[in-house]
């Protein structure tokens, strides 16, 4: 017992009936904006993964936080 073609067809009627097609097209137009500034999102977050990351180091010989110049001095 599937759906068959009416009834598809008799709840898409109902659904732009209900709505009206100003409606669903704002709210598609609002679906497709989201997925863009998802997608915009991800690619931001990708590019930041590759640049160093600057601000605290922690010493794994003596567990302190440093800062990166600290660090570097401590090394020298």
């Amino acid at each position: 017992m599937g759906l068959s073609i009416w009834q598809i067809l008799l709840v898409i009627v109902l659904v732009v009936l209900l709505f009206g097609r100003g409606k669903i097209s704002d709210l598609m137009g609002d679906v497709a904006k989201g997925i863009t500034s998802f997608r915009k999102g991800l690619k931001e977050d990708e590019g930041s993964e590759d640049e160093p990351q600057e601000g605290k180091v922690i010493d794994n010989e003596t567990g302190e936080t440093l800062d990166v110049t600290d660090k570097e001095k401590s090394a020298s």
